[in-house]
């Protein structure tokens, strides 16, 4: 069985995107019967790896700038 899906991974959630990606690394470590299944599953989870890291770097950008939008606030109902 192989941890390979079609779904786009451009279309996954981060938490859909993370499972496959887990899912992915361990049939890695498992080994797989043919070097092109290896290598389809090392590109997916290249593939899903980077999606993680969007999902990541974009929470990361909102959250600066609710910290910044509250500080801002902050800064107006001090003056």
């Amino acid at each position: 069985m192989s941890a390979l899906n079609d779904t786009p991974v451009d279309t996954l959630s981060f938490e859909a995107a993370r499972d496959e990606l887990v899912k992915v690394v361990s049939e890695l470590e498992q080994g797989s019967p043919t070097l092109e299944q290896s290598l389809a599953l090392w590109e997916r989870g290249e593939a899903l790896a980077a999606r993680c890291e969007e999902w990541l770097l974009g929470a990361k950008r909102r959250l600066e700038a609710a910290r910044a939008a509250a500080s801002d606030d902050s800064d107006e109902a001090a003056s």
